[in-house]
């Protein structure tokens, strides 16, 4: 960016042209000036450092931004895992804002989910923010008074198990024990809640740590045939893209006492609690197009003809008012963002830390591994390795094949360690090193997340070499 408004001034001041779109910053946002002049008041010797490239390979970059007629920027877990990915995002946006790429074909912000029920979990009102939640709708509809209380997300979670204040913990499918930062900790409370409950399609670690109480439940996976009451199911799914379609499970069940996810939760629902004539679990048990019906109504004007729709093909768009530049900002406009900081690192940098980045391989997917295979690294036959530059290798005095250590150097007082990794040299920037998730997740302090997701930050994880 620093590099798109040298060239825009370039020729403003020549009179010739304009490389940003003027009349869509001027139309459709906010806070230009602000971000400008912190950009202008950057140098680039503090980019280059911070960014790890050249400014010449910046440039070349900017060049193939500016030259292009739409730009879509495209984000993964690699972004969103720091204590400032936040921020980073901002920046994304503002690069796009600068040449109008929100709201036009071809153009846009697009995230890279794990899974379509990342996305779809929040379209439908699971939410630990009630405001985020159509609380009029549901108290309308099923005649009750929903929670208006915060809930927790995962690191407030994780927070009040090792402090022992929650209780018990019901889990729909993953592997939360696994993926968590503060292993250890994480481990050594769980057996202290009351009462534990994993519905799963496969077998995991999690399963293994218990509560006093504890129930494993096995259940339909989306690709087994699930027949109710009705007939055959169908279930929907949201991608990155907002388009939601429907899906047919083919195969045959693993086993014929296999229930579905929402016969089990509907199940412990009514024999949980009272009777209410609003919220029929055995008909939505029987029939789920009955849900879907609910989620419309629930949803006006998001959902509509939902089962009508589901199966044309692509599915169907939900929307995105920033598609159409309808912003829902305070501002009423899209407003560019100012970084605090530079860097997305989480602590300050000191001689011998290394900022660790966890990462998966192509036969993975999120805690499940399927293979030791990663063909994307080179790297066969073992998942304990410790990636590093040949520079850094040296520069430690390490050799290719060494079996070393990874410690925590997060200043917190707390030990972290991880063993048994070997030296592979890997092209990574200096001061960078990487091992595998979720391998590495107990170097992991539970507070290092981002400061205002507070998704924890995988990336970026102060660590000592051990040789």
């Amino acid at each position: 960016m620093q590099y798109i408004l040298e060239w825009e001034d370039e020729l403003s001041a020549r009179e010739e042209r304009h490389l940003l779109d003027v009349d869509f910053i001027e139309q459709h946002t906010t806070g230009f000036e602000a971000f400008r002049d912190q950009a202008r008041g950057t140098s680039w010797e503090a980019i280059e450092a911070e960014s790890g490239l050249t400014r010449e390979a910046l440039k070349d970059a900017a060049r193939v931004y500016a030259e292009a007629r739409a730009t879509i920027g495209i984000y993964g877990m690699g972004v969103t895992q720091h204590v400032h990915g936040s921020q980073t995002i901002g920046m994304l946006v503002n690069l796009m804002l600068l040449r109008g790429n929100i709201g036009k074909d071809g153009a846009g912000i697009s995230p890279v989910r794990g899974h379509s029920n990342v996305q779809g979990q929040r379209t439908v009102g699971i939410s630990e923010k009630p405001k985020l939640v159509p609380y009029d709708y549901l108290k309308r509809l099923y005649d009750f008074d929903p929670p208006p209380d915060q809930g927790m997300n995962t690191v407030e979670a994780c927070e009040n198990i090792i402090d022992r204040k929650v209780k018990g913990f019901i889990s729909l499918g993953g592997n939360f024990l696994r993926a968590v930062p503060e292993r250890e900790q994480m481990e050594a409370a769980w057996p202290d809640m009351q009462l534990t409950v994993q519905i799963a399609t496969k077998l995991n670690r999690s399963h293994l740590i218990n509560g006093k109480v504890a129930y494993l439940l096995p259940c339909l996976g989306r690709s087994e045939e699930d027949v109710q009451e009705s007939g055959p199911q169908s279930v929907s799914m949201e991608d990155s893209l907002s388009h939601i379609y429907g899906s047919v499970g083919k195969r045959t069940p693993a086993s014929e006492h296999l229930r579905s996810e929402l016969a089990i939760v509907a199940g412990i629902a009514k024999e949980t609690l009272p009777p209410n004539p609003n919220v029929p679990w055995d008909r939505w048990v029987g029939d789920y197009s009955v849900v879907r019906d609910q989620i419309e109504k629930t949803y006006p004007g998001k959902f509509d003809q939902f089962n009508e729709r589901m199966f044309q093909p692509g599915g169907f768009y939900r929307g995105n008012p920033a598609r159409d530049r309808i912003w829902h900002t305070e501002s009423g406009k899209a407003e560019f963002s100012c970084p605090d900081q530079l860097t997305a690192f989480g602590v300050e940098e000191k001689p011998g830390r290394y900022r660790l980045i966890t990462m998966r391989s192509n036969d993975q997917f999120n805690t499940t591994i399927y293979g030791y295979s990663d063909r994307m690294r080179g790297i066969e036959g073992t998942r304990d390795v410790l990636l590093i530059s040949p520079e850094e290798m040296d520069a430690a005095g390490l050799k290719e094949g060494q079996v070393v250590s990874l410690v925590s150097d997060a200043d917190d007082g707390v030990h972290r360690q991880l063993d048994g990794l070997t030296v592979t040299p890997f092209d990574l920037p200096r001061g960078c090193i990487g091992a595998y998730y979720p391998e590495a997740n107990p170097l992991m302090p539970l507070w290092y997340h981002d400061q205002l997701s507070r998704t924890p930050a995988a990336k970026a994880v102060p660590v000592r070499i051990l040789a």
